[in-house]
């Protein structure tokens, strides 16, 4: 399990970025990048960071789920996540 505030950090980076993300676009669209500069760091979308929904870690994300590899595998065997199962052959 991840530590709770690297999850809240996280949460703060996205909220941060979708207030500022008109502002951001009308500036990029303007090409004011000394405005842009000024904004906040966290308020860039790119430095968010995608972890599992379940657990929180940030490595072995699998988009298509929103879960780490290893929560993927075991829900997957557990017969959880419809239309997953394990290849045998």
């Amino acid at each position: 399990m991840a530590k709770e505030s690297m999850k809240a950090r996280e949460v703060k980076r996205a909220k941060l970025a979708a207030k500022y993300a008109d502002k951001r676009a009308a500036l990029k669209a303007a090409g004011d990048y000394d405005a842009l500069q000024k904004l906040p760091k966290n308020a860039s979308p790119v430095r968010g960071h995608n972890r599992c929904k379940l657990t929180g870690r940030p490595k072995g994300y699998m988009r298509q789920f929103g879960v780490s590899r290893v929560m993927f595998r075991e829900m997957a065997n557990k017969g959880l996540i419809p239309g997953v199962k394990k290849a045998s052959w």
